[in-house]
């Protein structure tokens, strides 16, 4: 009877022990996100949106040093190819969206319209014009750096690109592309320390395309001092303060893309052991502040709506830095699918953004699926 009893005890406590939800639950994964298929009607959509603003000179905001009441001009008299899109740099690099959108996308529906808009800007006489305003007393400061490094960007593009059209482009915005190369080449030496803000005037986000334009044009000069200043400013950096990003009208992370400069100048081990340094794990919740999209509470307003574009810009950097990981590096996969997630909720808030997004977030949206 005593044995009979053991045994039914040791089977009441088994079956009492099995259960259909374990205790401890592990919580399910995070949705990897991704960035939208780029086809020819996606892209025609993208390049709709330059093609709209290119011709649209008002509402206009420029950053004219005004030394006499002579230099009171409307915008297309100073600047008569890139006068549209709201501002200076935004008509740039709405034109390297053209560019960059065609040269994947030929046969997209809107070709001829893009065609016909880039070789109704990009001539010789009115890339002259453009010269001729950077050359003067006033544009010597000009849409320093951020301006100069979207024209040295859609410059590149424009290079070894055999279309007929193309080439006549290109030589056409080589005087400008070539007198902004002499300007950083001039400027870069003679300032003391780097311009980190989430705006406008960072200078790891310039000296991204400036390098890349460098290499692609053989400018061996430009680069070399590119190189050597990126070393001098920001090569001993360490432990980047992601806890004060973003801020409240950030369109470009200080810390990536300090992180997407480095990678292209230092070789794969130097560069993995400043990156262990510089950033914390992606996995940590030091990181939170990177991993997380930004809530963007008004996506109409100018300023505001500006972290939309942060989420794009953190994509293309989060996947620029996955790839010059090792490929067993974990945090490869972990930048991977961050990228995935800010490219997805970016292209998604793109759509709700009006004008004020309409007329720049083409061009992020572009880098960010197509990358450069």
């Amino acid at each position: 009877m005593k044995q009979f009893f053991f045994f039914f005890l040791l089977c009441t406590l088994l079956a009492c022990g099995r259960t259909e939800t374990p205790l401890v639950q592990t919580p399910p994964p995070e949705p990897a996100g991704a960035c939208p298929v780029i086809d020819a009607q996606k892209a025609a959509e993208l390049a709709a949106l330059t093609l709209k603003c290119s011709d649209t000179e008002y509402p206009n905001k420029q950053c004219y040093l005004y030394e006499k009441e002579e230099d009171l001009k409307p915008t297309r008299l100073n600047n008569p190819a890139f006068a549209g899109c709201f501002d200076w740099h935004s008509s740039v690099h709405g034109h390297w969206t053209m560019v960059k959108l065609l040269k994947n996308f030929p046969g997209m529906a809107n070709a001829p319209a893009i065609r016909a808009k880039l070789s109704e800007h990009l001539t010789p006489e009115k890339i002259a014009k453009e010269v001729e305003y950077l050359k003067s007393s006033p544009g010597k400061t000009f849409e320093r750096t951020y301006g100069w490094a979207w024209l040295l960007r859609l410059a590149a593009e424009l290079e070894g690109w055999n279309d007929p059209d193309a080439l006549k482009w290109r030589d056409a915005l080589r005087p400008l592309a070539a007198h902004i190369a002499e300007k950083t080449r001039d400027y870069l030496p003679r300032l003391s320390f780097p311009v980190r803000t989430g705006v406008h005037a960072n200078l790891a986000f310039s000296l991204i395309h400036m390098l890349d334009y460098a290499r692609t044009v053989k400018d061996a000069e430009l680069e070399k001092v590119i190189v050597s200043r990126s070393r001098d400013f920001y090569l001993a950096d360490t432990q980047c303060p992601v806890a004060y990003e973003p801020s409240g009208i950030d369109f470009i992370s200080p810390c990536l893309a300090e992180a997407d400069l480095l990678r292209r100048i230092l070789p794969q081990k130097e560069f993995v052991a400043w990156l262990t340094a510089f950033l914390p794990d992606p996995a940590s919740p030091q990181f939170k502040n990177l991993s997380a999209p930004p809530v963007v509470l008004d996506k109409k307003d100018y300023a505001i709506g500006h972290l939309i574009g942060l989420m794009l810009q953190r994509a293309w950097s989060f996947s620029g830095i996955a790839q010059a990981l090792p490929t067993n590096d974990p945090r490869r996969t972990a930048y991977e699918r961050l990228a995935g997630i800010h490219c997805e909720k970016g292209f998604a808030d793109m759509g709700q953004s009006g004008y004020g997004g309409e007329h720049w977030l083409a061009t992020f949206a572009t880098g960010a699926a197509l990358g450069f």
